[in-house]
């Protein structure tokens, strides 16, 4: 089977599996560097695709300086397309089986206060100064996942009727696709109402997105992409990259920092499997502390 005709019917399938739009668009970039390659090294069918030609392909994309997150990213995606065809009967095994993922480096990137008081400063004085909506809508989302951990798509999506302000919990829709209520604190829920109110009068006829853009629609995921990448150049931080994810990061790591149970946080970050939380907690939990320093040999040693 022709390969570009392979790639063409399993987008499809991803389609028809209601798979999401985003993951679509990330099966089209990745796995479409794969099958541009193989083309372009004349393998055109799938059936000639075999170990050696995954195994260079990655290499390639090493030496062009992806990291190993990247590039076992970019393996999983070729594991999942020749699985299809394995299913469609058009190979009988799968050629990327027998490549090992590559071993991460295990390093999460959070925000220090110092860095969080000098982005929200940033957004404080424009709004104060120019009455800017966007500098308010930058502010409310960066307080919205700090108290929160809520993800980037879960923002664009955010309407006003997800947010009980009685009750003080927000509605979305998560990575599970099912509706989940996440806790917000009496704090957010005052800061949320005083947008709102903002934004009724900035824009008289209130849009039913809490997060809209110039023309008072729903934000994109590049949107929301180019606000911190915008903050990123204005912050010019050299350790940590500017991103919603890693403000979801630091809500995590608070929470594991504080000494918070690894079930607790699991349920705030809404995490399917509890090894991904213990994986945050065994970083940066306290619990290793104080036992260390309760039990630590030196304590015991006249040294």
């Amino acid at each position: 089977m022709l390969l570009k005709f392979a790639f063409q019917d399993f987008l499809d399938d991803r389609r028809f599996k209601n798979t999401t739009k985003t993951n679509i668009r990330n099966y089209q970039t990745l796995l479409g560097e794969f099958i541009s390659y193989c083309i372009d090294n004349e393998v055109v069918n799938v059936e000639d695709i075999n170990y050696s030609h995954i195994k260079q392909y990655l290499w390639v994309c090493q030496e062009k300086g992806n990291q190993a997150g990247t590039i076992n990213t970019k393996l999983m995606r070729i594991r999942a397309f020749l699985n299809y065809m394995v299913e469609c009967e058009v190979i009988k095994n799968n050629p990327a089986h027998k490549v090992k993922r590559q071993k991460e480096d295990v390093r999460i990137d959070v925000f220090t206060d110092e860095q969080i008081r000098q982005m929200l400063s940033f957004y404080r004085r424009i709004k104060q100064r120019e009455k800017s909506y966007f500098a308010y809508r930058d502010y409310m989302m960066i307080v919205l996942i700090l108290g929160t951990g809520i993800r980037r798509g879960e923002i664009i999506n955010l309407t006003w009727d997800d947010i009980d302000f009685v009750n003080h919990n927000i509605s979305v829709f998560g990575k599970t696709r099912r509706k989940e209520t996440i806790p917000i604190t009496s704090k957010l829920s005052k800061e949320l109402s005083g947008y709102n109110t903002f934004c009724k009068q900035h824009w008289g006829n209130l849009s039913k997105y809490v997060f809209v853009k110039r023309d008072n629609t729903q934000m994109t995921q590049n949107a929301i992409m180019l606000v911190f990448s915008h903050l990123q150049k204005k912050m010019n931080f050299k350790d940590v990259r500017v991103s919603a994810h890693t403000f979801r990061h630091t809500f995590c790591h608070r929470l594991a920092m504080s000494g918070m149970s690894a079930f607790a946080i699991q349920k705030l970050m809404r995490h399917q499997n509890i090894t991904v939380t213990m994986r945050y907690v065994a970083m940066w939990g306290n619990e290793l502390r104080e036992q260390n320093d309760k039990y630590n040999p030196l304590n015991y040693l006249d040294v």
